[in-house]
């Protein structure tokens, strides 16, 4: 099997990683007002809806083609966080962060945002582990 399914499933997991558990929380402390900090999270958090939609669609690209790239059973166990992980990037971005950034509710939807992104984290975390099985990977 491939190893590029387990390189796509780490730049996943850590780019989540990176920008929601260091670099958005580094900004409201380094930056001079919330404001400014939210503004740039918000751009970052955007960016990162892209890079999770690319992962996920080059994971169901290994998994689905005729001849995939991971074991079937990895393929069968991923697919559900996959699939999940992507959707819930999709409705943070168009859903969730629109209303952020118009202050609406702002209590209600940051805690909202946050929850779908920790549940986007462990999809992306669950798909790592899947691919990085070792009864599956050579």
């Amino acid at each position: 099997m491939s190893r590029i399914p387990v390189w796509v499933a780490a730049f996943w997991w850590a780019s989540l990683s990176t920008i929601g558990f260091l670099v958005v929380p580094m900004l409201f402390v380094h930056l001079p007002t919330p404001a400014l900090a939210g503004g740039m999270a918000a751009r970052l958090f955007a960016a990162q809806t892209w890079v999770s939609c690319v992962c996920a669609l080059l994971l169901l690209l290994f998994t689905r083609s005729n001849q995939p790239l991971v074991h079937p059973s990895v393929a069968r166990d991923a697919m559900l966080f996959i699939v999940g992980g992507m959707l819930l990037a999709l409705l943070s971005e168009f859903a969730v962060a629109p209303r952020i950034v118009a202050r609406e509710n702002l209590r209600l939807w940051h805690s909202v945002g946050s929850a779908i992104y920790v549940l986007q984290w462990v999809s992306a975390a669950l798909v790592f582990w899947k691919v990085t099985d070792r009864k599956t990977v050579n």
